[in-house]
């Protein structure tokens, strides 16, 4: 197959006033060939958007190139197309007038862009809906209004930003199973799609191919060929081998080895609560074995986003553990679990002080302080120097809901102070 797209040694960084610029993307190298579905995962905010983005050209790279039938593509990239996953709809313009839009920069008749955008409404599967407002459609029926803008021009590559995410589970569903059936019956003009997505079972069901994006600086860790057969039996051995080697990359517990002094990106710890992790430790030892993490994923009906942080958070405090796609408890993991409400605070608060460098710093400079607070601006600011303003925010909201948690510090929100327990 010969490769449509091709982007090399691509990166990005944002510049964020007052902090460091923020590192997203490093050092990519991609090719999409001719005839394939691809995917692309990831962890949340990992930069799988971003790369979709610089793909299209609608915003620039910082450095390295993007390739289009072998020529280098400045600005926005004529052989794609792209679906949102927020519709993106005009809700003052009819059906037909939103697909019309996918048209605007072809040199052609009104009457001819919409005998096209009809044709095309009636392949996605709205016929008769032409003259009806976005508000008057289900989200579904949107969404395909999405993929029939997008396919009017006729693109090479259709490139979809979580397109079925905002969906529900069966509108989802039948979406994606009428998107592969125009994609392998080629009743659609594109030679190839690229799929932002975060569910791993989605991913295993449609692409031929996966790309695993790590977390921020995102870099490709892994390319997976998903070698199976149209149409795919989810509950197949075969499906569920790839689903388990994609979860076991994605889980892979990352070098956190960054020296007290230094806060690295690295240092990030996942949005979780401390009461949510002590459910998920409990539903853990309950099961009482080693548990394969799709299986656990789908019994208690959690997408990748709100359970990748939650296996994130057990393993960096070290009361998991993941090989293989497997995770089970440590010792110090079944110790917490099966501890009482008090005894879980102390054990958790040794983890964190053993775990998260940040912690350490914060206790450090609140003890050096004669009345042992400080305000929660100079934390803030400090995190912002790595993480940027935004995320700096979020993930200070995090560490003080985990040190409040293990009793070492307490807040006082209408003064916006940090202040030290008593016993700590």
């Amino acid at each position: 197959m010969d490769n449509l797209l091709e982007l090399k040694g691509i990166n990005k960084t944002f510049k964020i006033k007052g902090s460091d610029d923020s590192v997203v993307l490093e050092d990519i190298n991609l090719q999409v060939k001719e005839g394939e579905f691809l995917a692309v995962l990831g962890p949340s905010g990992s930069g799988k958007s971003t790369l979709l983005r610089i793909i299209a050209g609608l915003i620039p790279s910082t450095s390295g190139t993007v390739s289009y039938l072998g020529r280098q593509i400045h600005g926005v990239n004529p052989g794609v197309a792209m679906v949102f996953q927020s519709f993106a709809l005009f809700p003052w313009l009819t059906v037909v007038e939103n697909v019309m839009l996918g048209l605007e920069r072809k040199k052609m008749s009104t009457e001819m862009k919409k005998e096209k955008s009809m044709q095309v409404l009636d392949i996605v599967g709205l016929d008769g809906f032409e003259n009806a407002y976005p508000k008057e459609l289900s989200g579904g029926m949107r969404q395909r209004v999405g993929i029939g803008r997008a396919l009017v021009s006729e693109p090479d590559i259709l490139l979809m930003d979580e397109a079925f995410s905002a969906l529900d589970v069966l509108t989802a569903e039948n979406l994606r199973r009428d998107l592969l059936e125009l994609w392998l019956e080629k009743k659609i003009p594109t030679k190839s799609i690229v799929l932002i997505t975060h569910g791993i079972e989605e991913a295993v069901y449609m692409a031929d191919r996966a790309v695993i994006l790590s977390s921020g600086p995102a870099t490709i860790i892994k390319n997976i060929n998903i070698d199976l057969p149209r149409w795919r039996d989810r509950k197949s051995a075969e499906f569920l081998a790839y689903v388990d080697e994609i979860y076991s990359i994605m889980t892979k517990k990352k070098d956190r080895t960054t020296p007290l002094q230094v806060l690295s990106k690295k240092d990030i710890i996942p949005a979780v609560s401390a009461g949510a992790l002590t459910g998920f430790l409990e539903l853990l030892e309950d099961l009482n074995e080693k548990t394969d993490l799709y299986k656990l994923a789908d019994r208690f009906v959690m997408d990748m986003e709100d359970f990748l942080p939650l296996i994130e958070a057990s393993t960096l405090l070290h009361f998991t553990k993941v090989t293989e796609g497997d995770i089970e408890l440590t010792d110090y993991g079944t110790e917490f679990a099966r501890a009482s409400v008090l005894d879980r605070k102390k054990l958790f608060r040794r983890q964190l002080l053993k775990h998260v460098p940040f912690v350490k710093k914060m206790l450090t400079i609140l003890q050096s302080k004669s009345n042992k607070q400080m305000n929660i601006e100079f934390f803030e600011e400090l995190l912002t120097r790595t993480f940027g303003e935004t995320v700096a925010h979020q993930q200070l909201e995090w560490l003080i809901g985990w040190e409040r948690y293990a009793e070492l510090i307490e807040y006082d929100d209408n003064r916006e102070i940090i202040y030290l327990e008593e016993n700590v």
